[in-house]
């Protein structure tokens, strides 16, 4: 109760506090909880590419999380296990390279490679998706593949409130709780307005995994394990925000908390014969995961002279904090497990942020002008502790990475807008990024400064009420990764003989990029639009080898550096619309496929590859049909990806998946309330992985080794989860 406390005041603060931005007619909670409408994509005025989809285009399907509700978008992929959508892909490159904004502001999150991973935020607060192709002079650069801003609820949209009580169901049984409450309103003179929320999510993944491993390239059989795999753990999350209007403006001050606990427990057991004859060993995994997820922000827009000044501060922060044991055992019951390792990692992510913009318009020409200011700082420690006889002892006298890395980013802007017909709209913008950063170690402190021009043009041309062209061009960068920074020197890395020291002097990857798409209105909700893009990377982060001897005295230093290019390029394509055409009103059909095509050059072995992972096509097709005289609904949705390959020094994988279909029946009772049933890998999908790896002390050998095709040894993993259902209860008032 402690915890849900701390929460519910958190929530409730900025209603204490003073206000923000408002809109002039809200809608009704009733009309978005319980709802006999389809939803479809809307349609954006931005100059620049973006696609919007607002929470009523995902709730039917009862998404738990952000990450849920963005698999139904084009260009969207996830690497995650079964039924895990965590780290994001856009177009198929790789976390990295998609910015996760929350209300326009970045989220700090816990990866080195400064992702966020999505399925922390509750669907509950979510107002719409915006997905950013190409970003505005007035937007951060970063987001290579594009980003994707998260707009939380607000109560200058929104009137009225509602709970939720509901239960994710395992096909095993157990069952995990949700609910939520949630309340927006004004005060009698309607110049402020307020919004609440609070959600309690309980969720539970027990997955089963099979390996079979085999010598050589799946030669003689080798061993076979079995492993359960189960995440288990509870996400509690609030918001709230509070606006007020002025007679020459507007304020506003919003929060946001997400306190994630989550175990994760894996039991391995291999055997030397079929199915499970000769038990060969045990082990067993415990990862106990605390994670904190803090944002405030104020901001305002006020009449100044010609034009309107604004501003804008922030706040947010990630702590994580993760220990994890291993035990192994010779015994086939568990009753005998020794401890084996121990680890722990600590992370504290923190942003201070502040903007303000002076912009004119007239008739014809908006003219925006500001600056963006960005404080942050990382400490990381992974330590992992000697274990003698089964007890923990003092740190490694070599632990991960312990580190502080501190940027400071000053990004002034300039931003013209020229819309000379209703049919031509043109913006033009610079971005001057400059970014000082300091890395702290053991080994001292490096400092770097780095300076970036990005430009970005974008035109829209509208021929008709229905039709709408655009094209953009804009410069983007992608920031290293913390792990890469961090000047630590790992023995025997990236092969036995070798060791591999990062580089704190690492630039930025940068892209010019390119977008062209069509998009044209059908009837009055449908929508059908196609996208073709292409991204030029320079300066892309590969590991080479330097001079240096390595410590062993038998191989080379390796280290991060600026060395690489790529480019990828696809085509997206996203349809939603009502069947009204064949006398179906009430029958909504969504389609999205994006295909997907890259080349970047191995690092290791100088060959051309797709980047990591990267799938050839994705697609989510669907259905909503309403039956207005039983005042019901039902629909189903199937997603699917083509298979991706990954490739490192000495392994070679690829990963596929079977198709997802999920699926949804709701009664509504009055306008009040609704009760839904969902379901969740209805075809029991299996995640499938392949894997061939190669021996060697040292690079040359790895190497010598995957060019001759020598395999040493090889794997196939099967996973599944089983059919997930939800049901929810929800009542407007």
């Amino acid at each position: 109760m402690t915890r849900l406390s701390l929460l519910a005041c958190a929530a409730a603060a900025p209603l204490l506090m003073a206000a923000p931005a408002f809109a002039d007619d809200a809608t009704p909670v009733s009309e978005v909880i319980v709802t006999g409408d389809i939803a479809f994509r809307d349609r954006t005025n931005d100059v620049n590419p973006v696609l919007a989809y607002d929470l009523d285009y995902f709730q039917r399907f009862e998404p738990v999380s952000v990450g849920e509700m963005l698999k139904r978008v084009p260009g969207v992929t996830f690497t995650s296990d079964v039924l895990e959508f965590d780290g994001v892909s856009m177009r198929g490159l790789p976390p990295g390279y998609t910015q996760v904004l929350i209300n326009g502001r970045r989220a700090p999150g816990g990866e080195a490679d400064r992702s966020f991973f999505v399925d922390r935020i509750p669907a509950e607060l979510v107002e719409r998706i915006e997905i950013i192709r190409s970003p505005r002079a007035d937007q951060p650069s970063d987001g290579m593949a594009g980003s994707l801003n998260v707009v939380l609820k607000e109560g200058a949209n929104l009137e009225g409130g509602f709970v939720k009580l509901g239960a994710l169901i395992n096909e095993d049984g157990k069952a995990r709780p949700s609910a939520a409450i949630a309340y927006a309103g004004a005060t009698a003179s309607g110049d402020t307005t307020y919004w609440a929320g609070l959600n309690y999510q309980g969720r539970r993944n027990p997955k089963k995994k099979v390996s079979h491993r085999y010598d050589e390239d799946f030669g003689d059989f080798d061993n076979v394990e079995y492993q359960s795999d189960t995440r288990d753990g509870v996400d509690i999350s609030a918001n709230g925000e509070l606006a007020h209007r002025f007679e020459n403006g507007k304020i506003r001050f919003s929060g946001l908390v997400v306190d994630t606990d989550r175990d994760e427990d894996e039991t391995s057991l291999t055997y030397n014969e079929l199915p499970r004859g000769d038990f060969d060993g045990v082990e067993v995994q415990a990862e106990r995961i605390k994670q904190r997820t803090y944002a405030l922000d104020f901001d305002g827009e006020f009449d100044a002279g010609p034009g309107k000044i604004g501003f804008d501060l922030g706040w947010s922060r990630y702590d994580e904090s993760t220990n994890t044991t291993v035990g192994v055992g010779d015994e086939e019951n568990l009753s005998d497990l020794g401890l084996d390792e121990y680890v722990e990692l600590d992370i504290d992510d923190e942003e201070w942020g502040a903007g303000a913009y002076y912009k004119w318009k007239s008739d014809a020409l908006e003219l925006k002008a500001g600056v963006d200011l960005l404080k942050k700082t990382r400490d990381g420690a992974e330590v992992e502790f000697d274990v003698d006889d089964g007890v923990v002892g003092d740190p490694d006298p070599e632990p991960g990475a312990i580190y502080k890395i501190e940027e400071t980013r000053v990004d002034p802007y300039v931003r013209l807008t020229f819309e000379p017909s209703t049919m031509w709209t043109f913006d033009a913008g610079l971005r001057y990024e400059t970014t000082k950063r300091d890395v702290e170690s053991d080994l001292g402190k490096v400092s770097k400064e780095a300076e970036e021009l990005n430009p970005s043009l974008h035109a829209t041309f509208r021929p008709t009420d229905v039709d709408q062209f655009r094209a953009s061009i804009a410069r983007t960068v992608r920031r290293p990764n913390y792990d890469l920074l961090a000047p630590f020197v790992a023995e025997e890395e990236p092969a036995d003989e070798d060791d591999l020291r990062g580089n704190p002097n690492l630039d930025n990857e940068t892209a010019w990029g390119l977008d062209v798409g069509y998009e044209r209105k059908l009837g009055a909700r449908g929508i059908i639009g196609i996208n073709f893009f292409y991204r030029d990377i320079e300066n892309l982060i590969d590991t080479i080898a330097t001079d240096e001897v390595s410590s062993s005295g038998l191989g080379r230093v390796y280290e991060p550096r600026n060395i690489g290019s790529g480019k990828t390029y696809g085509v997206e394509v996203d349809f939603s619309t009502p069947l009204d055409v064949i006398g179906l009103p009430n029958t909504g059909v969504f389609f999205n496929y994006t295909w997907l095509e890259s080349e970047v050059k191995d690092p290791f072995t100088g060959q051309d590859r797709p980047f990591t992972n990267q799938p050839s096509y994705v697609y989510n097709v669907g259905f909503v049909h309403t039956v207005p005289t039983w005042n019901a609904s039902f629909g189903a949705s199937l997603y699917d990806r083509d298979m991706g390959h990954e490739s490192g020094l000495d392994e070679e994988v690829t990963v596929d998946y079977d198709p997802d279909l999920e699926a949804f029946v709701e009664k509504r009772f009055g306008d009040r309330y609704v009760v839904r049933l969902a379901a969740m890998n209805l075809l029991d999908k299996e995640k499938r992985e392949t894997y061939r790896t190669f021996d060697g002390d040292s690079v040359d050998e790895i190497l010598a080794n995957r060019l001759a095709r020598n395999v040493h040894d090889s794997e196939r993993e099967s996973e599944r989860s089983g059919v997930l259902y939800q049901v929810t209860f929800r009542a407007a008032f």
